[in-house]
């Protein structure tokens, strides 16, 4: 007979991106009930914050909240490439649509494409180009399609999903739905017992 644990599903998910893409602030309010309003007060994230979530029973997510940092991103894909990425089902790449350097964050996006393609060569990717209530209305959808463009371009072998986000309003959270739906187990069988 399993044990309670050898019957748990666990997948492992990344949280990347770089400094102050609002990884932690994201993690905090999805998984810790914060308020939007408290994110400010989130310190960020040193080196690697593992935690574990349950879902629906037996499904439980291994969710590496990494450190943006550029000395913690350089580690990564050198002394702890093997650690971080192997075996990943998921990574989230969050890009900081305010960002003065987006090419800056392309590349250490492709870093992690290059490393998950030795690693973990079946991973989803999901790209949620955050931040968006920091620009004026009028021009967040155009700001979204052009960093899709460039992002669709970057990943060659993957499957991805883009989305927009804010911590603000809804789109986080339909975000993160459409994540977790990808990692449950028998969703069409759960889907039609509801």
């Amino acid at each position: 007979m399993q044990g309670a644990e050898e019957a748990d599903k666990i997948e492992k998910v990344l949280l990347m991106g770089r400094q102050g893409a609002g990884k932690t602030s994201m993690r905090s309010i999805i998984f810790a009930n914060y308020l939007a309003r408290d994110a400010y007060r989130i310190t960020f994230t040193n080196d690697v914050n593992k935690s574990r979530v349950r879902f629906l029973g037996n499904l439980v997510l291994s969710l590496w909240d990494c450190g943006g940092q550029d000395l913690f991103m350089e580690q990564y894909f050198q002394s702890q490439r093997e650690n971080i990425f192997k075996n990943v089902q998921v990574l989230i790449y969050v890009f900081d649509v305010t960002s003065k350097d987006f090419y800056g964050e392309l590349q250490y996006y492709e870093n992690c494409l290059n490393a998950l393609t030795d690693l973990s060569c079946k991973a989803k990717i999901f790209c949620l180009v955050h931040k968006l209530d920091l620009l004026a209305e009028g021009i967040r959808e155009k700001a979204f399609q052009e960093k899709k463009i460039k992002i669709f371009e970057k990943t060659k072998g993957f499957e991805v999903d883009c989305f927009k986000t804010s911590i603000w309003d809804e789109t986080l959270y339909k975000a993160w739905s459409q994540i977790v739906y990808f990692l449950l187990p028998n969703v069409k069988t759960l889907e039609k017992n509801l």
